[in-house]
């Protein structure tokens, strides 16, 4: 703990050092298109929530499905789970780390209500997942934000508040980004490595910032779309069809009920070890 205590600037301070400069390459309105992304006429075009508090929805979540958009902005193409990963900074759909592997992820918490259920369950099981966490959120339960990592689970920053990036300016994509970054490193005193874009909507402005900040782009394969509450049977049912070696899965513990996630993932965590199936965390 005495790193936390430590005098040092802060992350906002070191990335402002640079300059002006720092945003010339990313402060066009108009963020370039990635490869192989497109938007996808049929999304639906509400717009995504300012910020995601407990006991309210942080908004919908369209997903990309691999290969298309969201329409909330520039996406990117998902590869084939052959892939070798994102060593050109674009985002990590799948794992790469044995032929039986796949990973949990856990977006928009912590929540006090629905976390320490995933926990528990994920415990019973002796699984590990990647908890994608909102800043608010960390800065209002900044103990279960530690009860999370002291069980081993890998914290992702999944932005200060919920915000579609695609639509943000580059000032305003680096201060969700670090502040993020920020409280989770005061609360576990590890700076966080991964990047997940709310709405999976990426553009070159926000994976650029990525690559500024050191944090890896994580993506998904696997979206039973749990944020809509579609029921209990068909998020298990879309899981347990939809996963294959290498899948990142996506679920929810914060952004509103996510009383059916839970019932889902009592079905689905024995079912996917009892077919071999091992988690990772990217």
């Amino acid at each position: 703990m005495n790193e936390l205590i430590r005098p040092r600037l802060s992350r906002r301070a070191l990335l402002t050092l640079g300059g002006l400069s720092l945003l010339t390459g990313c402060s066009s309105p108009a963020a370039a298109r990635t490869a192989g992304g497109r938007p996808s006429a049929g999304a639906g075009s509400a717009s995504p929530s300012a910020a995601a508090s407990t006991g309210a929805s942080a908004g919908p979540s369209p997903s990309p499905v691999p290969g298309t958009g969201t329409g909330l902005g520039t996406t990117v193409a998902s590869p084939s789970p052959g892939a070798s990963g994102s060593g050109d900074g674009e985002p990590v759909f799948y794992v790469h780390q044995g032929p039986h592997a796949i990973a949990l992820t856990i977006d928009d918490g912590p929540d006090p209500r629905y976390t320490p259920q995933v926990l528990a369950l994920l415990e019973r099981y002796d699984i590990t997942a990647t908890f994608c966490q909102l800043g608010q959120q960390v800065s209002r339960f900044p103990t279960l934000v530690g009860e999370v990592s002291a069980r081993g689970h890998l914290l992702a920053n999944h932005t200060w508040t919920h915000a579609d990036l695609t639509r943000a300016t580059a000032p305003a994509i680096r201060d969700e980004l670090t502040r993020t970054s920020e409280a989770l490193e005061e609360v576990t005193g590890v700076e966080p490595t991964f990047f997940r874009a709310p709405y999976g909507a990426w553009s070159r402005q926000v994976l650029d910032e990525c690559r500024r900040q050191n944090l890896t782009p994580l993506a998904w394969s696997v979206d039973p779309r749990d944020w809509s509450r579609p029921g209990a049977g068909h998020i298990t049912d879309t899981i347990l069809r939809t996963t294959r070696p290498g899948s990142i899965i996506l679920e929810h513990d914060g952004g509103g009920d996510r009383s059916q996630t839970v019932a889902a993932l009592r079905i689905v965590l024995p079912r996917l070890l009892d077919e071999g199936y091992t988690f990772v965390t990217p």
